[in-house]
């Protein structure tokens, strides 16, 4: 079985790539297309140190640092990847990937991060954040949005079969394209943080400074109580800006390695997370160190942090963390003081077991159990035969 995945842009290792790697790991032959690859020689281990089928906008002006800048680019450029040699095509797609132009003959699964965040839902919270608004920009960005729109719901039709990273995103799904998908939870690498039982006398947040972080809310909320100590992990735009903000009680440690990061998520009290996210891997990296979760109650934590009392995703008798209702400081402290309350209900062992359900070996059982059904739906299963002589 000839086999191609699609990726939208290889510019960093983070979450999609964490998905990617995995994918890799199931076809290792396969052969890999991406809008732009600007990934450095000595850091293309996840990628099998594969040469990559990229589009015109690789070579376009400031591609490197502003790729996304070509948006309306995008779809045109996904478009003319020529995949009509593959039996088997993945897109692994949070923004255009899944466009991709496939024939009758051809199995098309997407892997789906999310539909285009900025384009449904979050619209108006990415024009805000980005000062467009109003004025000219700001009607030209809408229109192109819009456009984009149109584009995303029709090529959805293109895909046979939706895989979701997580209930909330399958809902996504459902509401933009009105497609079923199947949910696949991604990988998190539980071995590569161990279980720390003693815990200290601090907290930790750890994430790229950007507004829909929130780590301003985070630091806000623990300036506004001196008798508890924070520890900030990461780097991005908003870096001065929110240290600036600070109280005495809170420390700002920059960019860190993985292993310092793990040292800290070890030793933390609980990990700290405000961030509506689609899955969200640190808080189940924390769990995988034995750390308890604060966190925001929407999005993918639901599904990974087994909450503290009643209600939606909660478990009383072995929580692994607690959630506040609302994106904002006092409804932060009021979890954080709620904790410290019920600290003795928290066990890292228990922690621990629940992030290992996320393990790369049950993903890619999943994954490779899911292709080979959806091989079979597809009339295609004469491919599998061959593969397994």
């Amino acid at each position: 079985m000839k086999v191609a995945i699609v990726h939208d842009w290889l510019v960093t290792y983070a979450g999609a790539e964490r998905v990617l790697e995995a994918m890799l790991d199931c076809f290792p032959e396969a052969e890999l297309f991406s809008l732009v690859d600007f990934i450095p020689p000595g850091q293309r281990d996840f990628i099998k140190n594969k040469s990559t089928v990229t589009s015109f906008i690789q070579n376009l002006p400031f591609s490197r640092r502003k790729y996304r800048n070509y948006l309306a680019w995008m779809p045109l450029a996904v478009e003319q990847f020529d995949l009509s040699g593959y039996d088997l095509v993945i897109s692994s797609s949070h923004a255009v990937a899944k466009g991709v132009l496939t024939g009758p003959d051809q199995l098309h699964i997407c892997m789906c991060y999310s539909p285009i965040r900025y384009a449904w839902d979050l619209q108006h919270q990415y024009l805000r954040e980005a000062g467009l608004e109003r004025g000219l920009k700001g009607w030209i960005a809408k229109w192109m949005l819009h456009r984009i729109r149109l584009w995303d719901m029709r090529t959805a039709n293109g895909v046979d079969e939706f895989i979701a990273i997580s209930d909330f995103i399958a809902r996504r799904i459902w509401k933009v394209y009105r497609r079923e998908s199947t949910v696949i939870y991604p990988p998190v690498d539980v071995g590569g943080f161990q279980l720390r039982e003693a815990k200290e006398d601090f907290y930790v947040t750890a994430s790229r400074m950007v507004p829909y972080k929130k780590i301003d809310l985070i630091v806000e909320a623990f300036s506004s109580m001196p008798a508890r100590r924070l520890i900030v992990i990461g780097d991005g735009p908003d870096f001065e800006k929110i240290r600036a903000r600070a109280g005495s009680n809170v420390e700002f440690l920059g960019f860190q390695e993985q292993a310092v990061l793990r040292d800290y998520l070890q030793r933390a009290r609980a990990f700290v997370f405000a961030a509506e996210e689609d899955f969200g891997i640190a808080p189940l990296e924390a769990q995988a160190c034995g750390t308890p979760v604060i966190a925001y109650g929407k999005g993918g934590v639901l599904e990974t942090v087994v909450g503290m009392g009643t209600g939606t995703g909660n478990n009383e008798h072995a929580p692994t963390g607690i959630f506040f209702d609302r994106q904002s400081v006092a409804s932060l402290r009021q979890a954080v003081e709620s904790f410290e309350s019920h600290r003795h209900l928290f066990h890292p062992i228990v922690c621990r077991t629940n992030a290992e359900r996320f393990s790369p070996e049950r993903f890619r059982s999943e994954f490779m159990a899911f292709v080979a059904a959806a091989v079979g739906r597809s009339g295609l299963s004469w491919v599998c035969r061959e593969t397994t002589k």
